[in-house]
């Protein structure tokens, strides 16, 4: 399903007025995911792209959450930006898929270089025996690639979250929150006011 145009252009305009914000990271949410063990986890990523078939991000399949993903491809996402005049937040929930890898491909050539090296040279989420392993693969990532493109290594993946539920909430006077919920409920988005 596509996000309805109302959900898009609402996201838009929280996004472009939380660029103009102090916050230093207007991208940031907060990724959940959950493996079929049912353990939950919660950390911070950035937002890449967004249309109307979801929220884009990356990482590594080999991380926690790409472990957890490749088992119940769910993820839930919050975006909070406290420094619009009215503090405000996001909810996301759905399933997730890859990236087309040609997407992926011409994202990653936009990388800082050092950025490039780095995703090669990082095992992500995974134990490091000695802090001293990963400049030395940063320098042999660095020979290897010596004076040409860095490849997208191929693990690091793009994700797209499609969502099922979208939900804005606006910081009122005395708790009394505003929140608008949609959700996808029998082939189309049903909008609901719910208390806060």
């Amino acid at each position: 399903m596509l996000l309805d145009p109302l959900i898009l252009s609402t996201f838009d305009a929280l996004l472009t007025a939380a660029r103009a914000s102090p916050d230093p990271e207007p991208t940031a949410m907060a990724l959940a995911t959950a493996g079929s063990d049912g353990k939950v986890s919660v950390r911070q990523v950035l937002l890449k792209d967004h249309d109307a078939r979801g929220f884009v991000f990356y990482t590594h399949a080999t991380s926690r959450k790409g472990r957890q993903l490749a088992e119940t491809s769910r993820a839930a996402a919050n975006f909070f930006w406290r420094h619009l005049p009215t503090p405000s937040q996001v909810r996301v929930e759905g399933d997730v898929e890859f990236v087309a890898d040609a997407d992926a491909d011409v994202y990653f050539a936009t990388r800082p270089r050092e950025s490039q090296i780095g995703a090669w040279a990082s095992d992500q989420s995974q134990p490091m025996e000695s802090p001293e392993l990963l400049p030395a693969r940063i320098a042999d990532i660095e020979r290897r690639f010596d004076r040409v493109p860095v490849p997208r290594p191929p693990t690091w993946r793009g994700y797209r979250l499609r969502p099922e539920l979208v939900e804005f909430w606006y910081a009122q006077v005395h708790r009394l929150h505003r929140r608008d919920s949609f959700e996808w409920h029998d082939g189309h988005w049903v909008h609901r006011r719910l208390y806060p």
